[in-house]
């Protein structure tokens, strides 16, 4: 049993923050204290400026809502709507070192915006256009805080599907986690169709909602949901170990090179070249344009595989300014003759 009163308090405001209605009896047995302690906690913060709706019933359920005015989370009007439209921006770009725990807070600051300030936020989001690198998908914040909010209220969710092979499904499933792996967001999940854990491509899901039918979690066949994406991904994609070195320094590579691609080490010393080695699973479409967008001269030594599509790539980018060459050429020719 729960005797510290804070500690509770805080637990159960934990809990009413996720976007769902609580039967009393859940709460009791969460809290591991009596329904008549649990409306006593409500009366307190709801003293303290928290706008929880209650339900009547049998089994009365409690909710935290949207009230007049910010509850007494330590931000102001401005901030909140800062904070809003940043986590806004920063999940729907799947932007690196932005996970899970950034679109719960999302989730939970924005089933607690009052209308107006929530009207902000979408009018700031809808002006303002965001300067990309273009190597992760665009992605919804919305699809997001639902996906985040059902898989922490346990409620099984419904959405669209599309596949890499373009085949559209209907998937229901239960949500266990959101993995952020810096260029795209993944949902780690039990579908029930398939009787299997599945993981799905954010980017690829529409229409999510959750239906409120709860589930009690299982646990998954190994490791946390960041291990077990790790494992689809070795399963899914061939993996390569890149060797290139770089004729510049280290310092200037790694600013040009996304994190999950390691960090370049000086070469022998050298401070004007670095050498990166690392264990990659993108494709060789991908490590090609990203080497080549450090925007130095560099050799790669391995995958044969990048080798040959780099070397492919440089005779097509050489093809594609011939026309032009060319006719500078005859221009040149046709002036001396004049």
């Amino acid at each position: 049993m729960t005797t510290d009163t804070p500690a509770r308090l805080l637990q159960l405001l934990s809990l009413l923050q996720t976007p769902r209605e609580w039967p009393g009896s859940e709460l009791s047995e969460r809290l591991r204290v009596s329904r008549r302690t649990v409306r006593r906690d409500i009366g307190r913060l709801r003293e303290l400026g928290y706008p929880v709706q209650a339900t009547m019933g049998a089994d009365g359920g409690y909710r935290l809502v949207a009230g007049k005015a910010m509850p007494p989370l330590v931000l102001d009007d401005e901030e909140a709507v800062a904070i809003a439209v940043g986590l806004r921006a920063g999940a729907g770009h799947a932007v690196e070192g932005i996970e899970e725990a950034s679109v719960r807070a999302l989730a939970k600051l924005e089933q607690v915006l009052p209308s107006g300030l929530r009207r902000q936020v979408s009018t700031l989001q809808a002006a303002t256009i965001p300067l990309t690198s273009g190597d992760g998908a665009t992605i919804d914040p919305r699809t997001l805080t639902v996906m985040a909010g059902a898989a922490t209220g346990q409620e099984r969710l419904r959405f669209a599907y599309r596949s890499g092979d373009g085949s559209r499904t209907r998937r229901l499933v239960e949500p266990h986690r959101l993995v952020s792996t810096g260029r795209r967001w993944y949902l780690v999940a039990y579908d029930l169709d398939r009787d299997a854990w599945r993981t799905f491509r954010v980017d690829r899901v529409s229409e999510p909602f959750a239906t409120g039918a709860r589930f009690t979690p299982r646990g998954l066949p190994s490791g946390d949901a960041a291990e077990f994406i790790r494992h689809s991904m070795k399963r899914l994609q061939p993996q390569y170990r890149v060797v290139a070195t770089f004729d510049a320094p280290a310092e200037f590579v790694a600013a040009r090179l996304p994190g999950s691609l390691g960090t370049p080490e000086p070469v022998g010393g050298d401070d004007g070249r670095c050498r990166l080695d690392v264990t990659a699973t993108d494709s060789v479409e991908w490590l090609g344009l990203r080497l080549a967008l450090v925007d130095c001269e560099f050799t790669v030594s391995e995958p044969q595989e990048l080798v040959d599509y780099l070397a492919e790539l440089g005779g097509r980018l050489t093809r594609a300014t011939a026309p032009r060459e060319q006719e500078n050429s005859r221009g040149t020719r046709n002036s001396r003759e004049q």
